[in-house]
Parts: C-alpha cells; structure tokens; sequence
C-alpha cells in the first residue's frame, strides 16, 4: 500500500468541509476549536497510518490548505 500524508494550514481553511466528504479513507474531520479566523479547521485523523496522499482533498479545496506528501516507492 502506497502511504503518504496531508500536512494542513489550519490558519487558511474556512471550514467549508468539501475535503471531509471526498476522502475515500474518511481522515479527515472538523476540529471543536476555532483558528484565527474564527473558523473550525478541518484536522487530519489518522493515528493508524492510512492516509495514501491521494490528493483528493488538495484539489478540491478553493482555499489550498493541504500540502500533500507520498512516500517513494521501493523498487524490487
């Protein structure tokens, strides 16, 4: 299984939750506190490693939040 990981900028996300709905692992959720902004930020839950970096969420969010990181692939 590819693994990889989502790196998100809390100050910038609006809470609109597009991301929550479109992760096909469902990790990522809305957080209880506020940022700056007033917002609540969308947070990365994935204490078991699946996130893969599919970079779903990065596409659709019109606020460009997510960084998105894949681990190289081990060639055998």
């Amino acid at each position: 299984m590819i693994r990889g990981t989502v790196v998100i900028d809390r100050e910038r996300c609006k809470g609109c939750g597009l991301c929550v709905g479109v992760c096909p692992h469902q990790l990522l959720q809305m957080e209880s506190g506020y940022n700056a902004r007033g917002y609540h930020p969308v947070q990365l839950a994935d204490s078991a490693g699946q996130c893969t970096g599919c970079g779903v969420c990065a596409v659709i969010c019109p606020d460009v939040v997510f960084s998105v990181y894949r681990e190289g692939r081990v060639k055998r």
